[in-house]
């Protein structure tokens, strides 16, 4: 390639979010941060001492109008800005375009007992027919349930219906339309018939009339707004579509060698899976509540949610209040040294889900389930990565038992792929081989996804051949088998009692 091409990538997690400048010439992959910014929900009271947690979906979209003034900057012209962000939560707006409330918080308690209040309505069985989407009750489809349940007003002016990212691209470019892998997070879409689940959501009594028109991912949306492009400096540049679900961006930069290869990515959350071709909605999917959300090239990544390094984030927070403050490399350096397989706990317990003394929490898990109970931080660092560990095992073998084959080696990409303690107890948990990296993987795919959209790449396989020319991987071997034998029976009893 003669001229390499550049791309803007916004990539929002649930802690921080960035612009990265892709370029591509041809051969590799270069990724230069341009500008990053911390992601912190924002408590509001709404009387009797009772409070909502927001997103500061102001604050985030001034950053994205920084890190365009930023980009604007160099002189090297850019060829596409994609965004992908975190699933389920989303914006209203009112006939004239205007949100009409401050995005809420998937963690926000609103969701509490309205998966039960779903199912009086249509079952669990027909949830997942409808859906192929794991059962969670953050999930936007209780969201929209307890607005229905609070006859809440913004239902009476709601007219159009907008996941983050696809708020974020209505502000770029003025286009209200839904991305094909952020509208499956919903649990509100049909991946048989390709459509949102209207008959589902009708029985519900949640208006359907505000869902968007789903286009595919690579879909190029249209240009930026003239006031926008003025305002920041960067011009009318196209915005694509990447796979706006970070989830599956990073899928789409799995360097894999292989078929029917796992893939892991790691941060907050866990998220272990396989693309397939065609959702898998069937009894054991749904007994292993396995989810079914959208790829790039129309796939399906069935898959797992397992609350991930949000339970490390959340210990260092508290230490750090407390005036111990550890980095992820020095809590790592802990946890190596600390006794191995002492007490385990469930990630995906309940009392875990919102933010709070997680330490504490862990030290309550261990006291209910008659194990030795963890004081110093680090045995309890050491028991949050061995359990996460464990989990990933669990998660394997239900994928397993569902498809009805055995799968390769395990990809991990992400931020998490940095923490060689639990690519090393991933290893030995699963006894698979595992292969790290991207740890830059989301942003990653959703350069490549712009590309493709733009038609400057030709096929997914020749982008992960890129990602793959790109990208320095580590390799960890399985051992100590017999140990993580006992524990993972542990864990099992663990998970089966919560």
């Amino acid at each position: 390639m003669n001229n390499p091409h550049r791309y803007l990538a916004f990539d929002f997690g649930a802690e921080s979010g960035r612009a990265l400048l892709g370029t591509f010439d041809g051969e590799k992959i270069d990724l230069q941060e341009v500008h990053r910014f911390a992601n912190r929900p924002v408590s509001l009271p709404i009387g009797d001492d009772q409070s909502t947690l927001h997103w500061n979906i102001l604050q985030l979209w001034a950053e994205i109008k920084t890190g365009l003034t930023i980009a604007a900057r160099d002189s090297v012209p850019i060829a596409g800005i994609g965004i992908d962000t975190w699933g389920v939560d989303f914006g209203l707006l009112d006939r004239n375009g205007t949100l009409i409330a401050n995005p809420v918080h998937y963690r926000d308690a609103r969701t509490d007992g309205m998966m039960e209040v779903v199912f009086r309505q249509v079952s669990r069985a027909d949830v997942f027919e409808q859906t192929g989407i794991q059962f969670m009750q953050l999930n936007t489809l209780y969201q929209l349930m307890a607005l229905v349940s609070q006859k809440s007003p913004l239902l009476d002016v709601a007219q159009t219906f907008l996941t983050i990212p696809d708020l974020f691209n209505f502000w770029l470019t003025g286009e209200k339309v839904s991305e094909f892998s952020i509208a499956t997070t919903t649990q509100m879409y049909d991946p048989r018939q390709r459509a949102w689940a209207t008959p589902m959501l009708q029985k519900l009594g949640i208006p359907t009339h505000i869902l968007p028109q789903i286009i595919a991912s690579g879909t190029r949306i249209g240009h930026l707004t003239a006031s926008l492009a003025q305002e920041t400096g960067i011009g009318e540049i196209p915005v694509v579509a990447p796979v706006c679900h970070d989830t599956g961006s990073a899928v789409a930069a799995v360097p894999a060698e292989r078929e029917n290869f796992v893939w892991l990515s790691s941060g907050t959350w866990s998220i272990m899976g396989v693309e397939v071709a065609e959702p898998v909605i069937n009894q054991q999917a749904l007994a292993f509540n396995l989810t079914n959300e959208g790829g790039i090239d129309g796939t399906f990544r069935l898959c797992k949610n397992v609350t991930g390094l949000w339970l490390l984030q959340e210990c260092l927070r508290t230490w750090a209040q407390a005036g111990n403050s550890y980095t992820y490399a020095e809590a790592g350096q802990l946890a190596a040294a600390a006794q191995p397989l002492r007490s385990l706990v469930d990630p995906d317990y309940a009392e875990f889900l919102k933010p709070g003394d997680m330490p504490a929490r862990i030290r309550a898990f261990c006291q209910r389930t008659d194990q030795p109970i963890l004081e110093r931080p680090d045995e309890i660092i050491r028991c949050v990565l061995e359990s996460l560990a464990l989990k990933y095992r669990m998660v394997l073998e239900s994928l397993e038992l569902t498809l009805g084959y055995s799968l390769g080696p395990i990809h991990i990409v992400g931020g998490g792929s940095q923490n060689v303690l639990l690519n090393q107890f991933t290893a030995n948990a699963t006894k698979r081989q595992v292969i790290t990296g991207p740890v830059e993987a989301t942003a990653t795919g959703n350069i490549l996804v712009q590309a493709l959209g733009l038609g400057d790449l030709s096929s997914l396989a020749e982008g992960r051949e890129l990602v793959k020319r790109s990208t320095e991987r580590g390799i960890y071997e399985p051992s100590g088998e017999a140990a993580w034998d006992d524990a993972y029976a542990l864990m099992r009893r663990l998970s089966n009692g919560r």
